[in-house]
């Protein structure tokens, strides 16, 4: 069996990068940072971030462009690909992406964000999403859901 999953939940790096292809579906691209914080052995706090390439097609991403701005926070469901192509210089290239197949945008800051119609609840929309370390001990009240 073979099983190519990938979900990261992080922060929009760039600006979202609208294209059509020749036949017209739209695709657009951006960065995305994602960053896990743990402590070494002397108990010195440590942080490590990772940047990733997304990809996302069709009416997913005509949405990502007109809602996902720098800073947002947003969860990608995808899988990976691998492409090469040649630079040029005629150096042959490669990159790895995540092709995205579902996203779900996160909670509102106030900031980083394109305007989104008002909802009703606005306490709902400015809770913080807790961090969880590595080695902290896990609280099943801490568990939003």
């Amino acid at each position: 069996m073979n099983f190519n999953k990938v979900i990261l939940v992080g922060r929009v790096a760039s600006d979202v990068e609208m294209r059509s292809t020749a036949s017209g579906q739209s695709v657009c691209s951006f960065r995305m940072a994602t960053n896990r914080v743990w402590k070494d052995k002397s108990g010195e706090k440590k942080e490590d971030s990772q940047f990733h390439n997304i990809v996302l097609w069709g009416r997913q991403a005509e949405t990502a462009s007109q809602f996902m701005a720098k800073g947002s926070l947003v969860l990608i469901e995808g899988r990976l690909q691998n492409r090469s192509w040649e630079d040029k210089s005629g150096n042959k290239r490669y990159t790895t992406e995540i092709i995205g197949e579902n996203f779900q945008l996160g909670p509102r800051s106030g900031e980083g964000t394109k305007a989104i119609p008002q909802q009703k609840n606005k306490q709902e929309n400015d809770e913080d999403i807790p961090v969880i370390e590595d080695g902290d001990e896990i609280d099943i009240k801490d568990i939003p859901f």
